[in-house]
C-alpha cells in the first residue's frame, strides 16, 4: 500500500515538473530569440568593420581594433565616466527620496490614494515630453524658473549650455521623473511589513528612527536591492533627455555611452564600432548589477 502511494506521489511530481517545463518552454524560446540572438550577433559584429552602407558581404574581421579605438578615444572615456557618475548619483538620490516618500505616505491615515496618484504622474509621462517641458521651464529666454530667480534679484543661468549646470539640470530632471517608480515599489513592499513587529518595537521602547532602521529596513531590503538594480540598468541607458536637451554638450559634460554610440555608431552607420561600444556598456551594467545581486542573495 505504501509503495503504491509513493509511486503515485512520484508520478504526480514528475507530471507537475513536466507540465512546468512545457509551460516555460515557449517563453524561454521567445526570450532566447529576443535577447540571446541579438546579443550574439552584436558580439560578432563588434569584431568586424561592418558598415551598413558597405553591407555584410564586405565586412571583415578586425579582432579587437574596435575596442582599442574605443578606449583610445577621449570622448568615449569621458562618456563612460559621465554615465557611471550619473548612474551612481541618480540611483542614490532616487532611492533615498523614494524611500522617504514611501514611508511618509504609508504613515498617512487619510489621502493615501490621492497622494499615490499625484506622485506617479511624472513617471507616467514619456521621457521626451518631460525633457521638452523642462527645456521650456529652464529656458534662458522665457523660462519660468529664470524669471522667478530674476524677480528675487538672483542671477539666472543658461542651464543646458553652461558646463557648471548642464549635468546637474539633467540629473534633477531624471530624479524628478523616476523617484515615483522607486516610491511605488517600496510602498508596495511596506504593505507586507507585519504590524506586530512595530508593536513589539514600541513596547521595547524603540523610537521612530529605531523602528525604521531595525524593523522597516530589514523587511524591505530585498525590495531595495531589486529597485536599485532596476534603476541602475535603466539609468545606465540614459539617452532621450541628453539627446533632446544637450546632445552631449556643453564640452562633453553630459555625454553618455548611449549618446556616444548614437553619434558615432548609429548616425554614421558604423555598426561594427557601435556594437563594440554596446558590448562594453553591457559589461559595465553587469558589473554594477552584480553588486546589488550579491547584496540581495546575502
Amino acid at each position: 500500500m505504501k509503495r503504491n502511494t509513493t509511486a503515485r506521489l512520484q508520478s504526480a511530481d514528475s507530471q507537475t515538473k513536466r507540465f512546468g517545463i512545457e509551460m516555460l518552454t515557449p517563453t524561454m524560446i521567445i526570450l532566447i530569440i529576443m535577447t540571446a540572438y541579438p546579443l550574439i550577433f552584436t558580439l560578432i559584429y563588434s569584431f568586424t568593420d561592418y558598415n551598413y552602407l558597405k553591407g555584410t558581404d564586405k565586412a571583415s574581421f578586425i579582432l579587437f581594433k574596435n575596442y582599442i579605438k574605443l578606449f583610445k578615444n577621449d570622448y568615449f572615456r569621458q562618456a563612460v565616466l559621465n554615465t557611471i557618475k550619473f548612474t551612481v548619483l541618480a540611483v542614490i538620490l532616487e532611492m533615498g527620496l523614494g524611500l522617504l516618500v514611501a514611508v511618509f505616505i504609508n504613515s498617512l491615515k487619510r489621502g493615501q490614494k490621492i497622494m499615490r496618484t499625484l506622485l506617479l504622474l511624472p513617471y507616467l509621462l514619456p521621457a521626451v515630453t518631460v525633457a521638452l517641458s523642462w527645456r521650456m521651464m529652464l529656458s534662458s529666454n522665457y523660462g519660468i524658473i529664470n524669471q522667478f530667480l530674476e524677480s528675487l534679484g538672483l542671477p539666472w543661468y543658461n542651464w543646458f549650455l553652461d558646463t557648471k549646470t548642464a549635468f546637474g539640470a539633467i540629473l534633477l530632471i531624471d530624479v524628478w521623473q523616476n523617484t515615483p517608480f522607486v516610491f511605488l515599489l517600496l510602498f508596495a513592499s511596506l504593505q507586507s511589513v507585519p504590524e506586530g513587529q512595530y508593536e513589539a518595537a514600541r513596547i521595547d521602547g524603540a523610537g521612530a528612527f529605531q523602528q525604521f532602521w531595525y524593523v522597516t529596513i530589514p523587511n524591505i531590503k530585498n525590495s531595495l536591492a531589486l529597485c536599485a538594480l532596476l534603476r541602475t540598468i535603466d539609468t545606465f541607458r540614459l539617452f532621450e533627455k541628453v539627446n533632446v536637451l544637450t546632445g552631449g554638450g556643453p564640452a562633453g559634460t553630459t555625454s553618455t555611452i548611449t549618446q556616444y554610440l548614437y553619434n558615432y555608431g548609429i548616425k554614421s552607420l558604423d555598426f561594427g564600432f557601435g556594437s563594440a561600444g554596446a558590448i562594453v556598456m553591457t559589461v559595465l551594467v553587469l558589473l554594477l548589477s552584480s553588486v546589488y545581486i550579491k547584496r540581495a542573495i546575502s
